[in-house]
């Protein structure tokens, strides 16, 4: 059974990876650490946990690993410790608060030999897992084209008021609506599509809820391997029913909802008037499969450097943004 410490609870998606951690009867975690004494007591509590200074977390041998969710502009600080004493990391996304501290971060874990993972958990859905498999299979033809949103209504129902108000200031978060929903769609696109040469973006403030932080942007990426992709994210939808179309020119994807609506010349039955129900099954969230690698399972987790190449190019679409320009996004002699 492996030994975690919870390194902070800033970060929203905390109270649900504190109650998958109690549903898990083969997990420990024997501390909390939080630099919000407050914040830290309840989720102790909660885990039956102790808190406990961060030196002392990372100097007891018993533990195995670390799941860090604080704030962004933390990340660095309390990985970079963590790596040196050996512990196995999850890191809430995104890794980095911008390209130089995710490279130098990515460097350190793969160094090290950790196991690693963050919080993109839309590849395990069904319908990301078959296209994965058709991309690689060449039954779209020549893709020309790619389109991924993740939109919901955090600014309009008032999300990050009060607890989560950090993840609305782009000085601790490094990214706002459109970076912290844009990430998960990112990371799809890099994931089927591959290395970007350049991209371009534009962002708005909408409520102007949370001052100048932007609520909703699309973003504009030229593919190495040519095609033109597509990103939009924001938290200013009252409803999300489209979330992602390929086109190539073999075959043809568009997902509604969960709904995904499918043809390619290649395979037989294929009908983009019908719903596709011939999937793969739901991967367990990233969260679940973090534990599972722990375990020894051999399990697909997101690397410590594909996490910090999304972290590049999120900020060239905020630098493209700012400037109205195509960016490249930094690579690892780039950003140092």
């Amino acid at each position: 059974m492996p030994t975690v410490a919870l390194l902070s609870a800033a970060h929203i998606h905390a109270p649900n990876f504190i109650k998958r951690m109690n549903e898990r009867p083969d997990v420990r975690v024997k501390y909390v650490w939080d630099d919000d004494a407050q914040r830290g007591q309840k989720a102790a509590e909660q885990l039956g946990a102790s808190t406990a200074e961060l030196y002392d977390i990372l100097a007891d041998s018993e533990v195995e690993a670390v799941i860090i969710c604080s704030e962004t502009s933390k990340h660095e600080n309390l990985v970079l410790p963590a790596v040196n004493a050996k512990k196995h990391l999850f890191v809430e996304k995104p890794l980095g608060f911008a390209s130089g501290d995710a490279y130098l971060m990515a460097k350190a874990i793969n160094n090290a030999g950790l196991i690693f993972q963050t919080g993109f958990f839309s590849r395990g859905f069904p319908y990301h897992r078959f296209l994965k498999e058709q991309v690689e299979q060449g039954h779209f033809g020549k893709i020309t084209r790619i389109r991924h949103s993740n939109c919901h209504q955090g600014s309009l129902a008032g999300w990050f008021d009060k607890e989560w108000r950090w993840m609305a200031d782009p000085a601790i978060a490094g990214v706002g609506a459109f970076g912290d929903l844009g990430a998960h769609s990112l990371d799809i696109l890099l994931w089927l599509m591959g290395d970007v040469e350049a991209v371009t973006a534009s962002m708005n403030v909408v409520t102007g809820r949370y001052n100048d932080c932007d609520e909703s942007g699309e973003g504009l990426l030229k593919f190495k391997n040519g095609a033109i992709g597509s990103l939009a994210a924001g938290w200013v939808d009252i409803v999300h029913p489209f979330r992602l179309q390929i086109s190539g020119t073999e075959g043809h994807a568009l997902v509604l909802g969960d709904n995904l609506y499918f043809q390619s010349q290649h395979v037989e039955g294929s009908d983009i008037k019908e719903v596709w129900t011939d999937l793969p099954e739901a991967l367990p969230h990233a969260f679940e499969l973090f534990f599972d690698a722990l375990a020894g399972k051999e399990v697909p987790l997101i690397s410590a450097s594909e996490a910090a190449y999304e972290n590049a190019v999120m900020e060239a679409l905020y630098k493209a943004a700012a400037s109205s320009s195509w960016v490249a996004p930094a690579n690892v002699e780039t950003s140092n």
